[in-house]
């Protein structure tokens, strides 16, 4: 009982840290897309999409290894924390250089190389800080990464907003990053230190480091295909058209980034209720699964529908005249929504049901099919190019992935189709409300009055009950242990 209400605990924190972190760095990142005009921010996000990217080769998927290792061993926390630092400093070193010889070598201008430089040490600094932070998720304690996260950004943007006033250059305006993940890296160090009592060992346990090794190998390779597949369209559009393309696609991508904790938040309590269903009740694994599921969709469906039809206003009322280029590729890669959140818990249940290796398989199929797509698109049809062939790649990685579960579950394809279909009744006449609205209604006051008519189509249609709500919730938090 402890244990479980130990696990609730962690997650309503890192829940409501998440929240918070997200609207303050999707606020931020807005105000600073209007001070700074497309092009600027299209470096600026080019310079932290490209680090990002290589961020993976410093950690190989050390953390999630060092997380579930500590949490079986606790008392041979040290160990692993020297093990794995043993690992990232040389790792660390190299990457940084491949990035520097990188960037070099693609010819770019030197404000361009310049902020990769300084968005390279915020890639080292942010890597050694996930692994302080997965020795404490070992001891089963995100409280402290919850208040890290949000301090973390409250300094980013209070930073940011005051440099912006001064300046527009953004190498500048990066260095409140960087302040940020200096912050981030210290104050997890100094509380693994007072908190937890660990103490590096002078020499590395080589047996120890050799079998973290061989565990970490499929966590390294699906981060390195997570890593280029959500990253590589932005690199391309720098490369192939310019840095003004790469402002109007990371607004969209903001966007659609930004609503991902929705999913995640619910994968956080559904992960360990599918490992246990798996083992205890099959029926009840299906039920949680299809539930989950039509959940998922009864929140994306109005959120994309939503977004589709005001996205003009949005782009206008709050990014300016400046970012129309971006509506048209809001509107491609928002209607990837639904699958995209839909793949949250079918990537949960593929880990959960030992299918670990199967769903790296699937990522990195759809990681080579992402960048033929983005090879092939981007240069035709620039950042529409780009949102396209992101929308295709999440589709396909729902169909990939929802194959595999059948194969786990068998899924009541008929009463799933039945759903679905009161969800996309309640999102049509939503949107046609909104449509017919528009013209006489501030965007803003759309939003409530969609919201109303969505859960009102599907209440009448019994597409969505509070009972069987509770009865999810109730299911969830009696096995997330």
């Amino acid at each position: 009982m402890e244990l479980t209400q130990k696990v609730a605990k962690n997650t309503s924190y890192y829940t409501v840290a998440l929240v918070i972190q997200k609207i303050i760095s999707f606020g931020y990142f807005s105000y600073l897309a209007v001070q700074i005009g497309a092009e600027n921010l299209g470096k600026y996000t080019f310079a932290l999409f490209f680090t990002t990217m290589f961020a993976v080769l410093i950690d190989l998927g050390l953390a999630n290894v060092i997380t579930r290792e500590v949490a079986k061993f606790q008392e041979k926390a040290g160990q692993y924390l020297t093990a794995v630092l043993a690992v990232k400093v040389p790792l660390s070193i190299i990457t940084y250089l491949i990035v520097v010889g990188l960037i070099n070598l693609m010819g770019n201008p030197e404000i361009t190389r310049q902020l990769v430089y300084i968005t390279g040490i915020i890639m080292v600094i942010d890597s050694f800080t996930l692994t302080f932070y997965a020795i404490f998720r070992g001891f089963h304690n995100l409280k402290i990464e919850s208040i890290g996260t949000i301090i973390f950004q409250v300094l980013v943007a209070g930073a940011g907003i005051i440099l912006v006033q001064q300046t527009h250059d953004v190498r500048i305006l990066i260095l409140a990053l960087l302040l940020g993940s200096a912050f981030n890296l210290f104050y997890s160090m100094i509380l693994l230190i007072k908190k937890l009592k660990i103490r590096l060992t002078l020499k590395a346990d080589k047996g120890l480091l050799k079998s973290m090794m061989i565990i970490t190998i499929p966590f390294a390779l699906a981060g390195i295909f997570t890593r280029v597949y959500g990253y590589i369209d932005s690199v391309f559009l720098h490369q192939f058209i310019s840095d003004e393309a790469v402002g109007y696609y990371s607004i969209p991508y903001k966007i659609t980034f930004a609503l991902q904790f929705i999913p995640l938040a619910f994968i956080a309590a559904l992960y360990p209720a599918f490992s246990t269903f798996f083992v205890q009740s099959k029926e009840m694994l299906k039920m949680t699964f299809q539930k989950s599921i039509i959940y998922l969709a009864i929140i994306a469906v109005p959120i994309t529908l939503g977004i589709i039809s005001i996205a003009d206003k949005v782009m206008v009322g709050v990014y300016s005249d400046e970012y129309l280029p971006s509506i048209i590729p809001l509107q491609i890669l928002i209607a990837s929504l639904p699958f995209l959140f839909i793949n949250f818990p079918l990537g949960a249940l593929l880990n959960a049901c030992n299918r670990q290796i199967r769903n790296t398989v699937n990522i990195g199929i759809v990681m080579v099919i992402n960048v033929i797509l983005n090879l092939i698109l981007i240069p035709k049809y620039s950042v529409i190019g780009a949102a396209a062939a992101s929308t295709i790649s999440t589709f396909i990685m729902f169909i990939l992935q929802i194959y595999v579960a059948k194969q786990i579950t068998p899924l009541d394809v008929w009463y799933l189709v039945r759903q679905f279909l009161k969800i996309l009744l309640a999102g049509a006449v939503m949107y046609g409300i909104i449509v017919l609205l528009k013209p006489s209604l501030y965007y803003l006051f759309l939003i409530p009055v969609g919201a109303a008519v969505f859960f009102g189509v599907l209440f009448i249609t019994r597409g969505f009950t509070i009972r069987e709500f509770k009865d999810l919730l109730k299911s969830i938090s009696q096995k997330n242990v």
